[in-house]
């Protein structure tokens, strides 16, 4: 006998949640895509009758209507409907940052325990085959000192569809550097310190202390521009230099994996993961506490 589906419901109409999350959420094995909700009313009901899903207008109808909600929002958004979400028992399947306020990732935590409830956050690169592969690899080696991380990308283009007013305002700094730091953590281990700068436009330099001693180095932009767009990372030591997979960028592999092992947790009771809610916490504190010393930085130099 097979269990009935666990209905979700997605939060967000844009391109991400077309392109990514409602075609991941409707062909995910033991998942219905059954709910949307979007802050423009017209796309979300476009969107739901895409999936023959039932498109919301009043938040508490729609969470009441579904077991998980994943979520295709900016930050800002995302954190209180989320924490909403959580009191009411329902699992998440978050985006990264979690919340742009620490106060609100705080928060958010602390409704994902109160409400008992599982929790993922969609850190890509985590979730690709080929770099848990490389993962697993390097962590079962261990004896690494430090590593470093670039992402350079080109989404604040004009013509680029994740051109949004969010990114514009935050940066990479808040978009992609978590991308990286998630990927350098598991390694070298909890960030325990950073230290944070600009270069021109939207890049961000950081300097990682991680707990054991090991340090790392990430630099990341939006507006690189296309010839120069790309993601790499490696780590060093001892016993040489380990260079990460580039990967693809279909995002529908790793998205179906974080949706199979959401739904495997509610199934068994599992409120912890090893991209959950609380490491997405501790990752948006490492970007909050950059954030502070850039525009510190910046304030003195005005003063100056």
């Amino acid at each position: 006998m097979t269990s009935a589906p666990l209905r979700f419901g997605l939060v967000g109409t844009g391109y991400w949640a077309r392109t990514a999350h409602a075609p991941a959420l409707a062909s995910a094995e033991g998942i219905e895509l059954a709910a949307v909700w979007g802050r423009d009313p017209r796309a979300a009901a476009g969107l739901a009758a895409d999936y023959r899903a039932t498109a919301h207008e009043d938040l508490d109808a729609f969470l009441a209507a579904v077991d998980g909600v994943a979520f295709a929002v900016p930050p800002y958004v995302q954190a209180p409907i989320a924490a909403t979400a959580a009191r009411a028992g329902k699992h998440l399947l978050l985006e990264k940052p979690i919340a742009i306020s620490e106060s609100e990732a705080d928060g958010l935590v602390e409704a994902v325990t109160e409400g008992e409830v599982a929790s993922v956050v969609f850190f890509t690169l985590r979730f690709r085959a080929e770099m848990r592969a490389w993962l697993a690899d390097v962590t079962a080696r261990g004896g690494w000192i430090g590593g470093a991380g670039s992402w350079l990308g080109s989404s604040l283009l004009e013509s680029s569809p994740f051109n949004t007013p969010w990114r514009r305002e935050k940066g990479a700094l808040w978009d992609i550097a978590p991308h990286v730091i998630s990927v350098l953590w598991p390694v070298l281990g909890p960030v325990t310190s950073v230290t944070a700068d600009a270069g021109p436009a939207d890049v961000s330099h950081l300097v990682l202390h991680h707990q054991g001693g090991a340090s790392s180095a990430v630099t990341v932009s939006q507006s690189a521009g296309q010839a120069a767009a790309g993601f790499e990372a490696y780590v060093w030591g001892a016993s040489g230099r380990s260079a990460a997979p580039t990967g693809t960028t279909d995002p529908l592999p790793p998205m179906r994996t974080a949706l199979a092992e959401l739904t495997g947790n509610i199934s068994s009771g599992r409120t912890e993961h090893e991209c959950d809610v609380r490491f997405g916490r501790d990752v948006g504190h490492v970007i909050a506490e950059a954030q502070r010393q850039i525009d510190q930085r910046r304030r003195a130099g005005e003063l100056g």
